[in-house]
This record gives C-alpha cells, structure tokens and sequence, in this order.
C-alpha cells in the first residue's frame, strides 16, 4: 500500500486513550454519525475493517468508528491540499472539540495534516517535492523542530525540501494518533490491527462528486515529474537511491 492515510477525527482531546482502548462500536451508531459528515449522500453497508488496512479506504468507502470520547473517520474525502478549507459542515461536525485531519500519499510524497483546538485552527500543513510548500499555517509542534532544523535530509541531495515529507508524516502520525503506518513502531505505539472499523460505501447521488475526484486524480498524475525512489535507512529516515 505504501505510506498512504486518510484520516479525520473529532475528539474530546489526545485521541490515544481512546484508541489504545478502542472497543467494537455499534454500526447503528456510526452510520448516523456517517450520514452527519455526509450529507445528502447514498450510505450503504460495506465490509469491515481495522485500522491497520483502513486508514486508506478505496474510493467512495468511509471506515469509522465511536469511541469513548472520540470518533475516528476514514476517507479519502478529506485529503485536501490545503487541510485549512475542511468544509464547513465538518467543522461545524467537531465544533467545541479537537479536530485533526491527516494525510498521506507515497505516490506523490505528499504530506497533509491539520489540527482545530476549539473551532481555531492551530496547526496546518501541506507539502510535497512537486508542489513545495503549499500551507504552512501555525507554530511547528514539537515533534516537528528536527525536521525545520535539518536533521532529517534527504540523502544524497540536492532535495527541493529540508525533509522527506512521509518521513515528518510518520512522525506526526505517531505524535497526533499513537500509530504508524510505514515507519519503525515503537515499544508504545498502538496496534492499529486492534482497532475494529465499521465500513459504508458512500457515494453523491448526482454523481458530481465522484467525477470531480477522477479529474483531480487525473490532474495530478499528469503533474508528477519522473518517479524517485527511497528506501528507509537504519536510523528510520527515507534516502533516495538510483533506479
């Protein structure tokens, strides 16, 4: 799958409690919660899944589930360039709460994630080799600082950033959720095998939606330069190596 996450939540405050204690939700439950975020749109049952393989659902299907203090979406939907236009009516979702978008995309090596404390937006970043910095909105978290400082470069350069974005992506991933996807888990990361998640197809009855996202798709790819290789050296970090 490659490093890839489509993640939203709305949250009580650290998410981590509750995914470390993460039970089975009851699907009733969710789809409503579903229905809110969405809309106007189709929502119909779909295979179940855990974290692991869910955080990057297909197209059209949103993974979610209730937790104690906490609901955690799935969705390819949310992955936005710059993750301070979230729509409203997601905003309006998480109003009083923490509302933390993340994504990531190894096909493009793109990093997203953004983080509302109360309705304000506090943290918001987006960039990639081929688009450089599109948003940097906020003070840089601490787990963010050596990647600014240049102790985590792209070897051999020269790299059009100080830092490989899916390198930061994992590290923002384990700081905002407790997880990682691709890089080197930690003694106390949490499994993500272990967190159970209802699925739904959900799909624009106009069919506007889903049009709109294969033109976008299609955009980027015709956008993506020559593809560059990277393997993960022994510290953890990503270094680019010749085809």
């Amino acid at each position: 799958m490659g490093a890839k996450t489509a993640l939203l939540a709305f949250t009580d405050g650290d998410i981590r409690p509750a995914l470390r204690g993460a039970g089975r939700s009851a699907r009733a439950e969710v789809e409503a919660l579903i229905r809110r975020v969405h809309p106007g749109h189709v929502v119909e049952p779909a295979d179940d899944d855990t974290l692991l393989d869910g955080v990057y659902p297909p197209d059209g299907v949103t993974y979610a589930t209730v937790l104690a203090g906490a609901e955690l979406y799935c969705d390819r939907r949310v992955m936005l360039d710059r993750p301070s236009e979230l729509p409203e009516h997601l905003r309006l979702a998480g109003a009083g709460r923490r509302i933390i978008m993340h994504g990531m995309h190894s096909a493009v090596d793109w990093l997203g994630f953004a983080v509302w404390e109360d309705g304000v937006l506090v943290r918001s970043l987006s960039l990639s080799p081929g688009g450089s910095i599109q948003e940097n909105i906020g003070e840089p978290y601490d787990f963010e600082l050596p990647y600014w400082a240049g102790e985590h470069r792209v070897e051999p350069g020269p790299y059009p950033l100080p830092f490989h974005p899916l390198d930061l992506g994992e590290e923002a991933l384990r700081a905002l959720f407790g997880f990682v996807v691709e890089g080197r888990p930690s003694p106390d990361d949490i499994d993500p095998d272990d967190v159970h998640l209802h699925g739904f197809r959900v799909s624009d009855p106009s069919g506007e939606e889903q049009a709109a996202r294969q033109a976008a798709y299609a955009e980027a790819l015709r956008a993506m330069g020559p593809p560059r290789r990277y393997r993960m050296g022994p510290d953890g970090t990503m270094h680019e190596i010749s085809s």
